[in-house]
């Protein structure tokens, strides 16, 4: 299966990847699917990650199905 995986901000500039696609093995849970991708990117692990699935937060227990989108950042704040 085949998840779109999109970075933003300083994780698309720590990965220096705006989109990829990440083959992932039925059932996986999205806390899965971000680990497998930070040691593909390390320099991912000294960010604060968040990230969404299908543009809703995720807290990491969700299992991804072919196709899904999911988007990693780090936390901002405005003003």
């Amino acid at each position: 299966m085949n998840v779109k995986v999109l970075f933003f901000g300083a994780t698309a500039d720590s990965t220096g990847e705006r989109e990829i696609s990440f083959v992932i093995r039925d059932d996986s849970q999205a806390r899965q699917i971000l680990l497998s991708i930070v040691e593909k990117y390390p320099k991912l692990s000294s960010h604060n990650l968040l990230f969404s699935i299908n543009q809703e937060y995720s807290y990491g227990d969700e299992i991804l199905s072919d196709g899904d989108e999911l988007a990693i950042f780090t936390a901002v704040s405005g003003g």
